[in-house]
Parts: C-alpha cells; sequence; structure tokens
C-alpha cells in the first residue's frame, strides 16, 4: 500500500511457497488476496514479491507475464519490489547456508537478478521506483581469509550497467539493495563501508554505480549485530550509499540463563540457519554459525555466554515470545524514528517474517493470514505514531 508520507509498504511473500511460478501464483491467490481483505480493502495493495530463479524463468514468458499482469490490474494490486536473495528453494527443505549459493562470484547470481529486473520493468509504471534486493555478496565461510574476489565487484559493476539501460526505456528509478546478514560477507555497517569503498574504488568513478546499488537494511540482521539503527543509517547516508529498502522484521534476544536456554532448544529446527551473536555489556563476545552449535557450546562450564543473545529467527512483529524470551522490535522502531527524521531517504518498506512454517507452536497459534495482517495493524500504528502515515484505515478484520 502507498504511504501518506509517499513510501510503500508491502510483506514479503517469501512466507509463503513457491519455488516455480505456479505455486507462487497460487500463493497470491489463497494468502495475499485474504491479506489484502483484511488490512487494505479499499486502496491498491503492494505485493513485495518472491521470485526464485524457476518461477522467474517460467514468468517471464510473454503469455504468463501478461497473464499476471492482467491479474494484478482486476486485483488493484501492484509490485514494487521482489526478494531476489534465495536463489532456490526457500522451504521445506534443507536452506541454511546453500541460501547465499549460487554467490556473486557467479554468473548464475548476476543473469538470475538481472532476470528480476527484466520482470520488475515489465510490472511498473513509467516513471516509478523499484527495487530487488540480495545478499551481502557471499557468505563469510565461502571466502574464507581471503579478500573479496576481483569478479564479485566486477559482476555488481555488470549489473549496474545493465540496471541502468533497462531503466531507461521506462525512465525507471531501479535499484538493487545489498543485505548485511550475520556471517555474511559483510555484515556490520562498518564492514558494509568498507566493502562499497572497495566496490567503488573497482568501478573507477561510474556515474551510475551510486543511484542503482545500495543496502537493503534488515532490522533483524542489524539489531542481531548490536548496531544503533539511527547511527548506522547515517553512516549509509553520509557515505553517499543508497537505503533501498527497510526490512522491518524483528530478532530473538534473551539472557542466557538455563531457563532459557532450554526454552531456545524449541527454535532448533532443519531448514533456516539461525546466527547467534553472544554478548555482554552491550559488546559482541562470539559469533555462532547456527543455533544448536551455541546451545551445545553452552554446555561447556569454560564457554562464556556473556548477558544477552541475539538469534537470527525472524519473530512476529506484533508478538514478543514470552516467558523469558524476548526480541528486538525496539530496532524497528527505532528505523521508524530515523524514517521520520529523513522521510526522503527511503520509500521501500517490507515486512518479513519469514519464517511462519518453522515458528514453536505458541507463536503460530492462527493462520498465516491473520499473522501478517496483525503485523500490518502494529506496523501502520507504528507509522501512524510517527507521522508517517496520517490517513484513518480500518482496523485489521478479524
Amino acid at each position: 500500500m502507498k504511504l501518506s508520507s509517499g513510501s510503500h509498504l508491502a510483506y514479503c511473500t517469501n512466507v509463503h511457497r513457491g519455488n516455480n511460478w505456479p505455486e507462487t501464483f497460487d500463493s497470491l491467490e489463497r494468502y495475499v488476496l485474504k491479506v489484502r481483505e483484511k488490512v487494505c480493502p479499499d486502496d491498491s495493495f503492494a505485493i513485495g514479491l518472491r521470485l526464485g530463479a524457476e518461477a522467474a524463468r517460467e514468468l517471464a514468458d510473454p503469455k504468463e507475464l501478461l497473464s499476471f499482469q492482467r491479474w494484478l490490474e482486476r486485483m488493484d494490486c501492484y509490485v514494487f519490489t521482489i526478494n531476489g536473495f534465495p536463489y532456490g528453494s526457500f522451504h521445506g527443505t534443507r536452506v541454511k547456508e546453500e541460501v547465499y549459493r549460487p554467490d556473486w562470484t557467479s554468473t548464475e547470481r548476476l543473469d538470475y537478478t538481472l532476470l528480476l529486473f527484466d520482470l520488475l520493468e515489465k510490472l511498473l509504471p513509467r516513471g516509478a521506483e523499484g527495487s530487488v534486493s540480495t545478499l551481502p555478496g557471499s557468505f563469510k565461510e565461502f571466502i574464507a581469509n581471503q579478500s573479496t574476489p576481483k569478479v564479485l565487484f566486477q559482476n555488481l559493476i555488470a549489473c549496474a550497467t545493465r540496471m541502468e539501460k533497462i531503466a531507461r526505456a521506462k525512465s525507471l528509478d531501479l535499484h538493487l539493495g545489498l543485505e548485511p546478514e550475520p556471517l555474511g560477507l559483510f555484515e556490520t555497517i562498518p564492514e558494509t563501508l568498507d566493502f562499497f569503498d572497495a566496490l567503488r574504488e573497482e568501478s573507477k568513478g561510474m556515474e551510475e554505480l551510486t543511484p542503482r546499488i545500495g543496502v537493503n537494511y534488515d532490522c533483524c540482521h542489524l539489531a542481531i549485530e548490536r548496531e544503533d539503527a539511527s547511527v548506522g543509517l547515517s553512516a549509509l547516508l553520509d557515505a553517499g550509499i543508497r537505503v533501498s529498502k527497510l526490512h522491518l522484521s524483528s530478532a530473538l534476544s534473551l539472557e542466557p540463563t538455563e531457563r532459557n536456554l532450554r526454552q531456545l532448544e524449541d527454535y532448533v529446527e532443519e531448514v533456516y540457519l539461525h546466527q547467534v551473536i553472544t554478548s555482554r555489556e552491550g559488546k559482541v563476545i562470539e559469533r555462532i554459525k547456527d543455533l544448536d552449535v551455541a546451545l551445545e557450546k553452552a554446555k561447556d562450564p569454560n564457554f562464556s555466554k556473556g548477558d544477552e543473545w541475539r538469534v537470527h529467527f525472524h519473530v512476529p512483529l506484533h508478538a514478543s515470545p514470552g516467558e523469558g524470551l524476548r526480541d528486538t522490535r525496539s530496532h524497528v522502531l527505532a528505523t521508524l524514528d530515523w524514517l521520520s527524521e529523513h522521510p526522503k531517504a527511503c520509500a521501500h518498506l517490507e515486512m518479513e517474517t519469514y519464517t511462519w512454517e518453522v515458528l514453536p507452536a505458541k507463536l503460530r497459534s492462527d493462520s498465516v493470514i491473520e499473522q501478517v495482517a496483525r503485523e500490518y495493524q502494529w506496523t501502520l500504528e507504528a507509522l501512524g505514531e510517527r507521522g508517517l502515515d496520517n490517513r484513518q484505515r480500518p482496523e485489521s478484520k478479524k
């Protein structure tokens, strides 16, 4: 939906299954339209579309694309952003670190991302703004003890060059958001700044790089890294790095008591990677690849647990886990505070709680449609309190 501030808000459809286009489209009809009916029945509804490589290739068929365009018109929906982070399967099978493959050292990642921009160009009206989010180059484990491969920078530069040509046809403002994530090639704001410095050096001052390649700021990820939202986002702006999109998302947080660590066992699962960052008095102690590894480490009496753990497990925006487990919604609110002070800094907002299928039962007692509707209600209230959406909207329908 379009907010009174001029920004656009959607939820990312990566919460629903859909590896090929028929499955993806089925999720739009089965879930997205029902969410729309609850939260935005009378306005155009924005879709944050997740397209894997297989679905993107199938949608690129002219007949399929025309059919989808007509469906969007009939349903009064529109696509302004595409999640291009997961290349392949994202539900019901082991994803873990494979979500980073292929990375930006590969032509597969480049070609896939450019296909998403080709599709976005067809779906956007003339003069509109469109974004695609992607991984932070690679995963640290893939490039251990090495400098960033030159080919990674070259592929991003090639992407920016091609995006510029795609955008010209309809005077579009297209941009790619690289998403810092715990244990990604760059994960903190300082690492992000260093990466972009190196990218600019490699591009030799290419003018189209700055408007086309930016950062997808995921609140969950940066909260886990213990970043200050206002400081980090302002640092990106000061460095001339575009804030492509804001992912409004919340992580698990807890004091590592024996009771809380036992409860945390309910969050161990085999699909997604749940990086853990331990800290003491706000200072990072250790980064651990996955939750099961962290819990095993905690059994060692010599292991320094610190006084807080933050876990890469997206939890609903509207509901804290409770019973000693907390969340990082305060980082989301701080991000919106910053946006209210810099309302033109980013026009793309997307709620992203993709973990519905693997949440403990107590956190998914409602249907996924109800969960997303309640997240909209929470987010719209927070936006309204900050003057970012002043229109009166009906309460979410139960």
